[in-house]
């Protein structure tokens, strides 16, 4: 293929107003300027870009936002700037910090058999939103199936997160990470989180797989890695990203204990610890003795019911029946109670921090 070079077309009334602009303001190269006599058209390059200023052009002037590592040393540490031609200047932060937003208390529950049909994503996913007020923004739980399995038209990504969680409901999926070793297979039952920034890649899928997706905040940004290749050699299990190690936990290997709740056991994901209490996953299942109202001071507390039905109890609203693929949220300081627990009852339970204190009432 012959080479093949972009450029951008952006409009100007007086080229010779641009220039001094475009080259000292910005820093930015004329790399071609024409007629001589007269000039029209400059074309300028720099920062990853190639501009063609053209007298007249019927475009509106735009805007060129500059992503830098040191914005205060940029143009006098002016943040926004106007060129002589209309075009606004954008200059940000290369990687700005995470922002996590508070969380906007509110009690959700979200019923299967009440919702509106499935949404076609990406790559022919299907979505549905588990908490549709997103916490004011501090959360976002998917509810993901793929109906038609197989290779998947993934790339080595990386997602800039606070907390992201994985759980296979049904089928079987093939991931590979980051200084983890070669790719495995997440069968049902089981979880990993994605540290922050951790590279990734999805695989192949089983036909009718579901997971749960869990991410905090509930806006990120995903960057593709054109760079790197995953498997990326030896086993790095104790490698920290940004203060968290990546967790595969299974469930055959879990040990069941009491629950925070009467009447119900659980297994420890260890991602609390892991995650250095940023989040905690619990899968919980009945066991003996009978439910008691209690409220929790967590900030987020999350759950999917996975099997079974049960009675979700708040103090002072009418009870939800729920059932398999029914999901809730319950504020901190709420006084709520599982009841009518099925023998087969089988719970998702996500909490942010990890560890918290559960007071029966």
């Amino acid at each position: 293929m012959s080479d093949i070079l972009a450029e951008i077309r952006l409009p100007t009334q007086e080229l010779r107003d641009d220039i001094p602009f475009f080259t000292k303001t910005l820093g930015m190269r004329l790399d071609m300027i024409y007629p001589a006599d007269d000039p029209q058209v400059g074309v300028f390059s720099g920062h990853g870009v190639r501009l063609r200023i053209e007298k007249d052009a019927p475009e509106p002037p735009g805007t060129l936002r500059l992503r830098m590592d040191d914005p205060d040393a940029f143009a006098g540490g002016k943040r926004e700037l106007t060129a002589p031609n209309g075009t606004r200047i954008e200059i940000v932060e290369m990687n700005p910090p995470l922002v996590l937003p508070a969380t906007l208390h509110s009690f959700v529950v979200r019923r299967l058999a009440d919702q509106a049909p499935w949404i076609v994503g990406r790559a022919g996913m299907h979505y549905r939103d588990l908490i549709p007020d997103r916490l004011g923004g501090s959360i976002i739980a998917s509810h993901i199936r793929i109906p038609d399995g197989g290779p998947v038209p993934d790339m080595v990504h990386y997602h800039t997160v606070g907390f992201q969680l994985i759980f296979c409901y049904r089928g079987w999926v093939d991931l590979v990470y980051e200084d983890q070793g070669e790719p495995f297979r997440l069968y049902a039952g089981n979880c990993v989180i994605q540290p922050p920034e951790i590279r990734h890649r999805v695989l192949y899928a089983s036909d009718e797989i579901e997971v749960v997706e869990i991410g905090v905040p509930a806006e990120h940004v995903t960057t593709i890695d054109h760079e790197m290749t995953l498997p990326n050699g030896p086993a790095n299990p104790d490698r920290r990203f940004q203060g968290q190690r990546f967790v595969h936990h299974k469930a055959d290997e879990a040990e069941w204990r009491p629950f925070r709740l009467p009447g119900l056991i659980s297994r420890d994901t260890t991602i609390a610890e892991n995650t250095q209490n940023v989040a905690g996953v619990h899968v919980a299942k009945k066991g003996e003795g009978a439910p008691a109202w209690a409220a929790h001071d967590a900030d987020i507390l999350f759950a999917f019911v996975m099997d079974g039905t049960m009675t979700l109890e708040g103090e002072g609203r009418a009870p939800h029946r729920l059932q398999a693929g029914d999901a809730f949220v319950i504020p901190p300081g709420m006084k709520t109670r599982y009841a009518d627990l099925s023998d087969d009852i089988e719970l998702l339970e996500v909490s942010l921090p990890g560890r918290f204190e559960t007071t029966l009432t």
